[in-house]
């Protein structure tokens, strides 16, 4: 069965529901839950694109890029899979806004907030955040944990830690994160959705009320997005085979090396406790597998 409505971790998703002059209430509304100490009341979207200084610096392209009426700065950028650095790349980002506030003549230096958000389709495993938190907020602290400069906010989602149902729902923001989360799974809408801003980010969302050309744009990014994340998929789970091996290999030779594994033996006793198959035991091992069955 199709689905009724867009993917909004697309491209073409993601600027529909929120990145177009029509969507710009739902955008508010969104970004007020997130962000409430910012207090929007109305936005003006900026060019996405961005360039440096000379030739040959390198551009900032966001998703989205926009300004509230205090001059408030805020990029919002959708990031599918894993990519090496983002964390680079979002503070990488934030200079744009930074510096394009500087003025002619005298100044004082004095800057506007920026907001970095980074909506994640992934987790940062990589990295000591809170475990299994959905909202990672990021500020410039001292040696003492206090707050240095609060001028620069980085907020990342990840949305895979977002597992509450409908009946846990209890924030705007719940709302917001659940409806990207089974957008795509909806086939009506909810009763928890029946406000005016949900009611039209779904009208937004439908695929049936897209023209041709539109409805030809979605399947292509939805393409798009299929292959890079099948592409991830299965990159990770061949490295993740691959290492669990070769870790396994390598820390019983250093566990025998060491002294902390007396026998062979040992490994069985674990390995078959971790649903290790005997086939791989005897690799490990040595031992063949009629030795393993019968120990």
């Amino acid at each position: 069965m199709k689905a009724k409505y867009v993917d909004p971790f697309t491209d073409f998703g993601f600027k529909k529901i929120f990145g177009e002059q029509a969507s710009k209430p739902m955008l508010i509304d969104f970004l007020n839950s997130l962000l409430p100490e910012s207090k929007i009341v109305d936005l003006t979207f900026k060019d996405k694109e961005k360039l440096g200084m000379t030739d040959a610096n390198r551009n900032a392209v966001y998703d989205i890029y926009c300004e509230n009426i205090n001059g408030e700065k805020i990029i919002v950028e959708l990031q599918k899979a894993k990519q090496n650095y983002f964390r680079d790349r979002t503070v990488y980002y934030s200079t744009f806004p930074i510096q394009e506030q500087a003025q002619k003549g005298s100044w004082d230096f004095q800057l506007k907030y920026v907001y970095c958000i980074g909506i994640l389709d992934f987790k940062f495993e990589d990295v000591k955040l809170g475990k299994e938190e959905v909202i990672h907020t990021v500020q410039l602290k001292d040696q003492n944990n206090q707050i240095f400069y609060d001028k620069l906010k980085f907020v990342y989602i990840e949305m895979p830690n977002f597992n509450k149902e409908q009946t846990e729902l209890s924030t705007r923001l719940d709302k917001w994160l659940y409806f990207l989360k089974h957008l795509v799974d909806f086939e009506i809408i909810p009763e928890i959705f029946k406000d005016n801003i949900f009611v039209e980010a779904f009208k937004k969302a439908e695929i049936a009320n897209y023209s041709y050309d539109e409805q030809n744009q979605y399947q292509q990014s939805l393409k798009t997005y299929r292959d890079y994340v099948n592409t991830f998929d299965y990159a990770f789970q061949d490295g993740r085979n691959q290492g669990i091996e070769q870790g396994i290999k390598e820390g019983l030779e250093k566990g025998i090396e060491q002294g902390y594994i007396k026998s062979k033996f040992n490994v069985i006793n674990t390995g078959i406790d971790l649903g290790i198959g005997i086939e791989q035991l005897s690799k490990l091992t040595g031992l063949t597998i009629s030795e393993i069955e019968n120990y």
